[in-house]
């Protein structure tokens, strides 16, 4: 259900009568009366993420299959940004699974290596790549494009929206710094609380004489506890060539834990794609196969 109308049918739906739709239908129910009305085992809420509306819409739809007693898997940032806490605790007094392995780098399984691979560590810190436009468009600028140039490049990769603002003001980057800290430090931080620096006075110059210094401008996004509060920040910093973020070039992302037992632990992902994205929604359906 969506901006293209939606199919639903009690019997089910013959797959390939969708696809020659192109996915293209007429809309009987909006999203809200078929996540209340129709019988389904899991909502898979893939909508896109709303900044300025603080994600209530996908919010909005995850509520609603968790009031149901459904199973709901999230691509949307959203909703662990901006209401962890009581979509968490409505998940456990429903009995039912909330899963959002997709929201932070694609399919590489950044939630569930901390959940299920460090049980018994608690994670202190978090840093990372996060944002694949910012980070193609300083990997381009290395090169002499131009800020402009670099975003129209991302633009045409379709990693960049016709309206970039969100990325190159550290929007996007925000609201996952709040999706990991929320989750995995137990914080209650949204978005607006995150820190953020604009890439848009970033120029080839600073970009060259950061090369020129042995290191690389990274766009870095963190959280760590400080004072019974947890800080998030995203910001443009010299990383020193012999640093793994260094490393990390064009739309690939790095994420960096510290932990009180096993100390720091990086995940890399390179070049990632659709069909990884694809890969974090079926992971998180293998997940519920065990539940």
């Amino acid at each position: 259900m969506g901006s293209r109308g939606g199919a639903a049918d009690p019997d089910g739906l013959d797959l390939r009568r969708v696809l020659a739709e192109q996915g293209r239908f007429a809309a009987a129910l909006t999203s809200e009366e078929a996540l209340r009305t129709l019988d389904y085992d899991v909502a898979v809420e893939m909508t896109p993420l709303d900044i300025p509306g603080r994600g209530a819409a996908a919010i909005s739809h995850v509520r609603a299959a968790l009031e149901r007693g459904k199973h709901v898997i999230t691509c949307n940032k959203g909703p662990i940004a901006w209401a962890w806490r009581p979509l968490r605790d409505l998940a456990r007094e429903r009995g039912v699974s909330f899963l959002y392995e997709t929201t932070v780098m694609d399919g590489a399984p950044v939630f569930n290596l901390a959940q299920r691979c460090l049980q018994g560590n608690t994670v202190l810190k978090i840093e990372g790549i996060l944002n694949s436009t910012t980070n193609y468009v300083l990997s381009e600028m290395e090169k002499g494009a131009s800020l402009a140039e670099a975003v129209k490049g991302a633009q045409r990769l379709g990693i960049a929206e016709a309206d970039p603002a969100d990325d190159l003001e550290g929007w996007d980057a925000a609201v996952k710094v709040s999706a990991l800290a929320n989750v995995l430090l137990d914080a209650d931080l949204p978005p607006e609380a995150v820190e953020r620096e604009s890439l848009s006075a970033i120029t080839p110059e600073r970009v060259r004489e950061a090369l020129d210094r042995g290191c690389r401008l990274k766009v870095v996004c963190e959280a760590f506890g400080a004072g019974g509060n947890v800080i998030g920040r995203v910001r443009v910093r010299e990383i020193p060539l012999t640093d793994p973020f260094a490393l990390v070039v064009g739309t690939g992302s790095i994420l960096r834990f510290t932990t009180d037992i096993l100390g720091k632990i990086v995940l890399t992902e390179e070049d990632p794609d659709l069909s990884t994205t694809a890969y974090g929604v079926i992971s998180d359906l293998f997940r519920l196969r065990g539940f």
